[in-house]
């Protein structure tokens, strides 16, 4: 597994437990669970496929990122009780957008 793979996953995976943190701080259990079911399931599904460092995997983490963002720029903006952990979520979007991107720059097939 490369670096750049595992700093993909690593990534991945504070970005599902600061959702699970965000759920379970923000909403009553059952609400919760819901959103941590319908917000963390892509990113389980693919995590196993990026820490392999597989380039369509992170292609489609790039893509997944994008509702991420914007629900987190959206709460930071309208939700001032939910801004620090808003501000979380934005930053690890786009931490993960960047590193996906480099993952792929750095593991690009030669010719």
């Amino acid at each position: 597994m490369s670096r750049s793979a595992r700093a993909l996953a690593a990534v991945t995976a504070l970005l599902v437990l600061e959702l699970a943190a965000w759920a379970f701080l923000r909403y009553r259990p059952a609400t919760a669970a819901l959103l941590l079911v319908l917000g963390a399931c892509p990113w389980l599904l693919l995590l196993p496929r990026l820490a392999r460092g597989d380039r369509r995997s992170t292609l489609w983490a790039i893509l997944l990122t994008s509702p991420y963002l914007a629900y987190g720029l959206m709460e930071m903006l309208a939700n001032p009780g939910a801004r620090l952990l808003a501000a979380g979520q934005v930053l690890l979007a786009f931490a993960l957008f960047v590193v996906a991107i480099a993952h792929l720059r750095l593991s690009r097939p030669t010719d």
